[in-house]
């Protein structure tokens, strides 16, 4: 959440900065005229309320002294029935106030490109020499199903579109990326959590899902009343649980800053996305991914951004996928980051580059709604900056595999590094159909 303060004093540069991101100017004039209004009733209370405290003390005084205080009461009565009309006006200002601040995005860095939508971000870098072939590749949706390792049509059956199986050496290839991930990300000074799958609204609020974007998720419901939503949602990524783990929290300042890592299933109901990547691992409406957040002082986010990033690319160079860094437009940018860095590994069937892991500076939006801070080493408490990457999405790693790793005879060599994961396995074969 945006703090109201910068808003405030630097109206006309908050109106442009937010401009960026879509966001109308007179959003921003009607948040200041309600905070001007809730200012003024506050002063207004404040005043009344020192007032009632002065007529209290005329009234104790007077009954001390035998005099009649019926005057004095009465006024004070008046005075409390003005309070209460301006607490009931202040919590309506506010509730206004709070309505538009948890819809507003973060400030975007003075760094990002400047667009309304992806045909504005900008290639930072690019890693490697994009794989060729000399025979025409194949989409990893029909390696997999030629290899029996991908089931799509019995993923259908039970649960609907979106949704798959993974078969024996697919199976073993899914858990060996995901646990290669771990590894590697604890080696770099990870701490790694198994965080719950279920989060309530307070959680989504604080790491900015809510409001704005219950219709990306799934949330449970009362089976006695459908209608009636639970307090309780599954998670779009792990990212949710991580970061609000220090919600409502004091951390000591010598503690940041603080790195965990998690593998998560998630959970997205791809709102929007209708004839979008309706084949294949890409686009899913429950995946696993491993994920990667920091929490850190206010003046280290930015480098702790670059290593955020560089842990991310470093999964990518041992697995030897070629990808490149792209730096998002202020308009595709996610709503939480001041700046994004995305990850997007080449497909070779598709012939393109597909994000496979974003990496984002939060700065202090998260904190403040989370209420996360940190008290330094003077005593002085400071909103925490909190950061969050894929380290990486493994159905797409695995697809991306699948692609860059696929020989001419339908079979897929495994990467050097999974081969101690894969129990020994240099190569995925088609196998004799295990249930048959």
């Amino acid at each position: 959440m945006l703090d109201i303060k910068v808003i405030r004093e630097r109206l006309d540069w908050a109106k442009e900065k937010l401009a960026t991101r879509g966001v109308k100017p007179e959003t921003l004039d009607e948040l200041v005229e309600i905070d001007a209004k809730r200012r003024e009733a506050m002063t207004k209370a404040e005043q009344l309320k020192a007032q009632r405290n002065d007529v209290s003390k005329q009234i104790a005084e007077a009954k001390r002294n035998h005099e009649d205080a019926d005057t004095a009461i009465a006024r004070m009565r008046e005075v409390g029935e003005e309070i209460k009309e301006l607490d009931a006006k202040i919590a309506e200002l506010k509730e206004k106030q709070t309505y538009i601040l948890l819809r507003l995005p973060n400030f975007p860095d003075d760094s990002d490109p400047i667009g309304p939508d992806e045909s504005y971000n900008q290639e930072v870098r690019k890693w490697h020499e994009v794989t060729k072939f000399d025979f025409e590749p194949k989409a990893h949706w029909d390696i997999g199903t030629d290899l029996d390792i991908l089931d799509w049509d019995r993923g259908a059956k039970v649960s609907g579109a979106r949704f798959v199986y993974y078969k024996g050496a697919g199976a073993l290839l899914e858990r060996a990326v995901f646990n290669f991930f771990l590894d590697e990300n604890m080696k770099a000074g990870y701490t790694e959590v198994l965080p719950p799958y279920l989060v309530n609204d307070a959680s989504m609020q604080g790491t900015g899902q809510f409001p704005k974007f219950k219709e990306d998720v799934y949330t449970i419901v009362d089976n006695d009343d459908p209608d009636k939503p639970l307090d309780l949602t599954l998670i779009p990524t792990a990212e949710v649980p991580l970061v609000n783990y220090f919600r409502d929290e004091i951390i000591k300042g010598d503690k940041l800053p603080i790195n965990v890592t998690a593998l998560s299933p998630a959970f997205r109901s791809e709102a929007g996305s209708a004839g979008r990547d309706t084949r294949g691992l890409i686009r899913m409406h429950e995946f696993r991914k491993v994920e990667m957040v920091k929490i850190c002082a206010e003046d280290k986010s930015w480098e702790e951004l670059d290593k955020l990033t560089g842990q991310a690319e470093h999964l990518l160079q041992k697995l030897n996928l070629p990808y490149h860094v792209v730096a998002l437009s202020t308009g595709d940018a996610s709503f939480t980051s001041a700046k994004t860095y995305d990850l997007e590994v080449w497909m070779p069937q598709q012939n393109k580059y597909r994000e496979i892991s974003s990496c984002s500076n939060c700065t202090d939006f998260q904190a403040r709604r989370a209420q996360i801070r940190y008290r330094d080493e003077d005593g002085k408490l400071h909103l925490a900056h909190t950061l969050n990457g894929s380290g990486l999405a493994v159905g797409r790693t695995v697809a991306a595999i699948l692609e860059n790793y696929q020989n001419e005879d339908g079979t897929v060599t495994v990467p050097e590094v999974l081969v101690p994961y894969m129990h020994g396995m240099t190569k995925i074969v088609k196998e004799p159909d295990f249930f048959k």
